[in-house]
């Protein structure tokens, strides 16, 4: 980046338009997303304890699958946006079906799976013998509306690439309002329990699921674009999801290692743990708006072979992400005595908290950096790279974490190790941008 020539005001102005016109509607896509399982989560909740629990214990398996798969979103994006960026509309949306036709079987396959070991799958995560039957019963439902799931991240995926993200913002509000609707009919109008919050969370997905099918055929038959799928272009865009498939695995590693030793230091941390993870989780669809913004932009510019506005929006994109994480951080600050009476009334967990806020706080500028550089190359398509990365990263945080316990510190050390594993991606990540070998221009990497 540091080779990149000075860029005019008016350059400037354009990329931030552009990237405010992209950003603001994904912040509210991805804010909808969790709202979802807060409202499930409130209408089961007054069903009793026993099917709060199974609900949680299934929306965290069901929330940990999806994630898993959000390579469709990502590897589509870039492959779209580069042929946008080549002016070959019709090919972009060709490739955009062959992400929705990899989402449809891979959704077939974790049915395949889930269905029949539904009560295995929710024992070996330590349900108890009063929650595990709603756990099966809610995962059972609701794992029919998996390649719904999946179907929705590639077709957003597919919109993102065409530079429209004001679409998934609308379909993600509408879908959480039929999902709030449709779970307290079905639980309490006509007594279905927590089976009628599943079928209600699967329906809404369904009708997601639908609405951006009926975008991307309308746009597929306008451009000409084949709806049959393409045994070839299905495989490219697996292989293209694999490297970000081991970079979301090595990144829920870490938060899975986090949260176990969070849980061995005590029940005030780990209730604490939970506090803060949940603010990091929310600060992140803020910075992560900017990366959305960054894989659509790259992409396209990459695509029509100009490495010089790539350099330049990538630039500008790492400039938004400090300052929004300087913002971000000042309000965590603020926001802290407020924040935390909200989650707990609890002195211990509060005191213990306190000071893992304010790390947040000032590691949210270092966050800005991660979230904007890995949109920038995911965008470039530089998939190895990040996989590798994320990998390195796990590497140098797992044994750092583990040793928390053992010398003492308690939270406030264990999101030091958070705040060292964020600077290790941010030094790989930029290392990388600094290089220059993730431009690679032309429709297709």
């Amino acid at each position: 980046m540091s080779q990149a020539p000075a860029t005019s005001e008016a350059t400037r102005r354009g990329h931030d338009r552009e990237i405010i016109a992209l950003a603001v509607p994904a912040f509210g896509a991805l804010v909808a997303e969790p709202l979802f399982v807060m409202a499930d989560s409130a209408i089961v909740g007054h069903l009793g304890t026993a099917q709060l629990a199974g609900l949680g214990i299934a929306s965290a398996l069901l929330t940990t699958a999806v994630s898993v798969f959000v390579f469709l979103a990502y590897a589509t994006t870039s492959a779209v946006a580069r042929r946008v960026g080549a002016g070959d509309l019709q090919a972009a949306v060709r490739q955009g079906m062959d992400g929705i036709w990899l989402a449809l079987l891979l959704g077939a396959a974790v049915i395949a799976v889930v269905l029949p070991f539904a009560s295995g799958i929710v024992d070996v995560f330590g349900a108890s013998a009063t929650a595990a039957p709603y756990a099966t019963t809610y995962l059972r439902i609701s794992s029919l509306g998996i390649p719904a799931m999946l179907v929705v991240l590639a077709a957003t995926g597919v919109l993102r690439g065409l530079q429209n993200t004001r679409t998934p913002l609308y379909v993600a509000v509408a879908g959480f309002i039929a999902n709030a609707g449709l779970n307290a009919a079905l639980v309490y109008g006509a007594g279905l329990g927590i089976a009628g919050s599943a079928w209600g969370t699967v329906i809404a997905q369904c009708g997601m699921a639908a609405v951006y099918l009926t975008v991307v055929v309308r746009g597929a038959r306008r451009h000409g674009a084949s709806l049959r799928p393409d045994t070839a272009g299905i495989r490219a865009s697996a292989q293209a999801g694999v490297p970000l498939l081991i970079r979301t695995i090595s990144l829920r590693a870490v938060l899975m290692i986090a949260t176990a030793v969070a849980a061995r230091l005590g029940d005030a941390d780990i209730a604490a743990h939970q506090i803060v993870l949940s603010l990091w989780s929310l600060l992140a669809f803020a910075l992560d708006a900017i990366a959305i913004a960054g894989q659509a932009v790259i992409g396209r510019y990459l695509g029509a072979n100009d490495a010089v506005r790539a350099r330049e929006a990538c630039r500008r994109m790492v400039q938004w992400g400090i300052a929004t994480g300087v913002i971000l951080g000042l309000l965590v600050i603020a926001a802290r005595p407020l924040f935390l009476p909200l989650f707990t009334g609890d002195p211990a967990v509060k005191s213990t908290a306190l000071p893992a806020l304010l790390i947040v706080a000032l590691s949210q500028p270092i966050s800005g950096v991660v979230f904007v550089l890995d949109g920038v190359l995911m965008g470039a398509g530089d998939g190895p790279y990040l996989a590798g990365a994320m990998v390195l990263t796990l590497v140098v945080f797992t044994p750092v974490a583990l040793l928390v316990p053992v010398l003492g510190g308690g939270l406030t050390a264990l999101w030091g190790a958070m705040t060292l594993m964020m600077t290790v991606r941010m030094l790989t990540l930029w290392l990388r941008a600094r290089s220059g070998l993730w431009i690679v221009t032309g429709a297709t990497r």
